[in-house]
């Protein structure tokens, strides 16, 4: 694969892959923008509200007529989360030339159609039409209610809402139904149009074409966007230790018969010079697949859970375990999993735990290559962070990660905050 990035206009960034592995072509462009409370559930709404018609495309049923004449293709809204950043914008897959009757390639009419959705809504007196963001906003509230019948994410996203609640990342957390009811379609207008004029432009392409062809495609079809103002100044604020001396401890209580626990860490003075490698590694070690730590000694030996399982957000610095548990093992697990914590940090660590999790990182980044939607998210994230190294390079780097690297990672993880949802008609209280 040929992989480039350039800025092809003020604050708008290209990274091609050019590939012939697949029949259909990927194009994904996306507006990047400081996450915020004050406009998370706008910027989770625009994509919807957008996606509802188009100057050319005034409704669903014409742009389906319009997607179907480019043989099939798709358009998607695209709303994700790369640390504090937040990535709003729409993703398009549409067949490969060589695959087309008379061999054409359709990349300019879908990067048309990319830009159409982005920059060229169907609105009523330069605003955004009142009953596509009433509809919209009705379907992410009701998003939003639904999302607390699975117990489990709501425990992560109570997790991060509590424990992260001075920083921007609480704010990816849209739990407030009501918040997402009372947008109005002349305050959403006003959040599109800041957005359009100082977002930088994330534009990822993986297809057959070369580089100069994409960007051919992609600039009349972005003409529209305002460059003036743009806002460089988006990021993540990375904190080293945990916000108090003690970890918080926070209980709530549902309608539930299995309780879950949620618990936080900073990963400390590690994010200082990040290695990607290792924190995969040790994430596997700890309790990232049913072959690590938390799986075989709290669950499989111990029984003190039903589940248990660890991930990283590795751009914000963080770790996080869940597990179902039973309202009276809650003490033994807090503290099993903080001994197996201990116990990595100790240097505790098998050669077959470290093979095996140092295969099972490497195995799962030699399959991004061979999904387009995987490939962009990938890239998407390391263009943001300013990294720059392939899924393959990284894949090697993990097959050769040291127990003591994972060690090091285990002995700066800061307990900061602890959540337990627990089905007893208990006030929730805070310790």
């Amino acid at each position: 694969m040929d992989y480039r990035r350039d800025e092809i206009m003020p604050g708008v960034f290209l990274s091609a892959l050019k590939t012939e592995k697949f029949k259909t072509a990927a194009l994904c462009a996306a507006l990047l923008s400081q996450l915020e409370r004050a406009d998370a559930y706008m910027d989770a709404l625009i994509p919807a509200v957008l996606r509802r018609g188009t100057v050319s495309c005034p409704d669903m049923a014409s742009l389906m007529r319009r997607l179907e004449e480019l043989y099939g293709a798709a358009a998607a809204p695209v709303v994700l989360r790369v640390g504090e950043v937040s990535v709003t914008g729409f993703y398009s897959t549409f067949p490969e030339g060589r695959f087309l009757p008379e061999g054409k390639s359709e990349l300019a009419e879908a990067a048309g159609l990319l830009g159409e959705l982005l920059t060229a809504p169907n609105t009523r007196g330069g605003l955004l039409r009142s009953e596509y963001v009433d509809s919209e906003k009705m379907k992410l509230a009701e998003r939003i209610r639904a999302a607390k019948n699975d117990r489990e994410a709501y425990a992560a996203q109570r997790l991060i809402e509590l424990m992260c609640c001075y920083e921007d990342l609480a704010a990816s957390v849209l739990s407030d139904p009501e918040e997402a009811e009372g947008i109005r379609y002349t305050r959403l207008t006003r959040r599109y149009r800041e957005l359009l004029a100082k977002s930088p432009v994330e534009v990822f392409y993986c297809g057959a074409e070369d580089f100069s062809a994409v960007r051919d495609a992609v600039l009349p079809a972005l003409a529209g966007l305002p460059r003036a103002e743009l806002d460089f100044d988006i990021g993540t604020d990375v904190r080293m230790n945990a916000v108090e001396a003690e970890p918080r401890r926070f209980f709530e209580t549902m309608d539930l018969r299995q309780g879950k626990l949620a618990m936080g860490w900073r990963l400390g003075e590690c994010m200082e010079e990040p290695d990607g490698a290792a924190l995969r590694v040790f994430n596997a070690v700890f309790g990232g697949t049913a072959m690590s730590r938390l799986f075989t000694r709290l669950r499989e030996e111990r029984s003190l859970c039903y589940y248990a399982s660890s991930g990283i957000d590795e751009v914000k610095g963080l770790l996080f375990v869940q597990s179902g548990i039973d309202k009276e093992n809650y003490d033994a697990a807090v503290e099993g999993v903080c001994a197996e914590l201990a116990a990595i940090g100790r240097g505790e660590i098998s050669g077959e735990e470290l093979d095996a999790a140092r295969r099972y990182c490497s195995q799962a980044l030699r399959l991004v290559p061979d999904d387009p939607v995987e490939l962009m998210a990938y890239y998407m994230k390391m263009n943001i962070t300013g990294a720059d190294i392939s899924p393959e390079e990284l894949a090697a780097l993990c097959e050769e990660v040291t127990a003591e690297e994972v060690a090091e990672i285990a002995r700066g993880a800061q307990l900061d905050a602890v959540y337990f949802l627990s089905g007893e008609d208990e006030e929730a209280e805070e310790e």
